[in-house]
């Protein structure tokens, strides 16, 4: 485990299963906060969670004989969640999430407990647990299932199986959870789901950017767009976010190929969707960076409530576990994502139409009695839609809970869940490009003219979809090179130590 863990972690623990090892140090943190904890419930003193109840039973002081008891119930209670599972690779990043947020040292959960935790993720016990229940006010009710299942109760995924998690905990060689006093409070007052999901967004949207921008410059090829735009002089008069940065890659991109040389673009000005794919995409690029830079904050703090801080030997309830910021920087990237979406639809609508391409209509090369990619445009226009309608903000603050104490929330989870669908639709708009501008490069006659990174996009497209001649089914073909752009590295053109 590093200190802390960062996106690329995560994302290897959960999808390819790297095994977890925690430093010395993590360990320290974790008993030095311990020893905070042990020190209030010795004093008795009211600590929320620890002699309290919680939400709205902060006002009740639990027993003495009550303090383990309440913390198994605290799993059971807050259960509520409902919908299809997590996927596997959600769950692990939900597990490692929370493991990183209790080596930050500010929960206090017992070293027994976390050291568990750790051994059930690596042993590949996961838990069964419901998506839909958390408002991201900390991830309560998936947190929950995650608990309960490693206490033994509800069902778990073990070896590509599910079964009752007692029967998968024992399959593993481990035992349930020892739970003491504020242990079962410390595994679910965190917002670990939202955190886990990021990091698996943030890798989706690597690679998504990576393809993106292949099919836009093998767009350019494909109309003969005038790369002026991409000109970096132009760029510095108004440096806008990002902007420099997409045009690099794209002049890398091209690089090598005649459209860069002089006179090469049909047009003097193109229309906005190629001519601005550095400002839309630099506006992505730039709310990626910033989702990266929220991620890891969590990451590598404790959002807990109440925060334990062992150099002053305090317990101090706070409102860290609000997760405002880091979800208008998602929503911020939904809605870069929708920008991206209209342009690539409507250059692909553009490459499409004989006035605007100088090409046959639909880019059907036989006649017009063939119909070519023109019944796409329907699943283009319905695509962008959608991501239209995600990019929507749903994290507003949904009503008050717990008798009206807790009436704020971030909507976390939710947001997490519409950025994932908004991927895989911008996915397959990208996969649409992409099919569509190497039959256009084809019929322009200038595929054997393309630069050195449009000339691999090309050949990739062409590894897997032939041409289109002869009308037939396109959903397939987008399908097969929308499921392959999500596992394959997308080119970065020459020459790209200089970008």
């Amino acid at each position: 485990m590093t200190t802390p863990m960062t996106a690329a972690d995560i994302v290897a623990i959960a999808r390819h299963d790297a095994r977890l090892v925690v430093s010395a140090d993590a360990l320290q943190r974790v008993v030095a906060a311990r020893a905070v904890v042990d020190h209030h419930l010795a004093l008795d003193a009211p600590v929320y969670g620890l002699t309290t109840g919680l939400g709205a039973g902060v006002d009740t002081r639990l027993s003495a004989d009550d303090l383990v008891a309440f913390q198994l119930r605290v799993a059971d209670g807050r259960s509520i969640g409902v919908g299809p599972a997590l996927p596997r690779e959600a769950v692990r990043a939900m597990m490692t999430a929370r493991i990183a947020g209790m080596a930050a040292g500010g929960t206090g959960v017992s070293p027994a407990v976390f050291t568990a935790l750790v051994a059930a993720l690596n042993a590949g016990v996961h838990p069964v647990i419901p998506a839909l229940g958390s408002i991201g006010a900390a991830d309560l009710a998936p947190l929950a299932h995650m608990a309960r299942g490693l206490l033994g109760s509800g069902d778990a995924e073990w070896g590509g199986e599910v079964m009752p998690a007692a029967i998968a905990l024992e399959r593993a060689g481990l035992q349930p959870l020892p739970l003491g006093p504020k242990d079962g409070h410390a595994l679910v007052v965190a917002n670990s789901l939202s955190t886990g999901l990021a990091c698996l967004r943030l890798a989706d949207l690597d690679r998504l950017m990576g393809w993106s921008l292949a099919g836009a410059a093998l767009m350019f090829e494909a109309f003969r767009a005038n790369v002026t735009a991409l000109d970096d002089r132009a760029l510095a008069a108004r440096p806008a976010f990002g902007q420099r940065e997409i045009a690099a890659r794209m002049r890398a991109l091209l690089r090598g190929g005649a459209l860069t040389q002089p006179n090469a673009a049909r047009r003097l000005q193109d229309p906005l969707s190629y001519r601005c794919v550095p400002q839309v995409w630099g506006a992505l690029h730039h709310a990626i960076g910033e989702a990266q830079q929220v991620t890891q904050i969590e990451l590598g703090s404790s959002g807990d409530n109440p925060v334990v801080l062992p150099g002053d030997n305090l317990m101090l309830s706070q409102g860290n576990f609000d997760l405002t910021a880091f979800v208008l920087s998602w929503e911020r990237l939904g809605q870069a994502i929708a920008h991206c979406a209209a342009g690539t639809a409507h250059r692909t609508m553009k490459i499409l139409s004989a006035g605007f391409s100088d090409l046959p209509r639909f880019l059907a090369p036989i006649d017009a009695s063939r119909t070519g990619f023109q019944p796409v445009q329907k699943l283009v226009s319905s695509l962008e839609a959608h991501i239209r309608h995600l990019a929507l903000p749903i994290s507003l603050s949904p009503i008050p809970v717990s008798d009206g104490a807790e009436d704020q929330a971030s909507m976390a989870p939710a947001v997490l869940a519409k950025t994932e669908a908004m991927i895989d639709h911008m996915r397959h708009l990208v996969a649409i490009e992409l099919i569509v501008a190497a039959q256009a490069v084809e019929l322009r006659g200038v595929s054997d003219l393309l630069g050195h990174g449009t000339h691999a996009a090309y050949a990739a497209v062409r590894e897997l979809v032939p041409p289109l001649i002869e009308d037939r089914a396109n959903g397939p073909d987008i399908a097969l090179l929308a499921a392959t752009l999500g596992k394959a590295t997308a080119p970065r053109g020459a020459d790209l130590a200089e970008v």
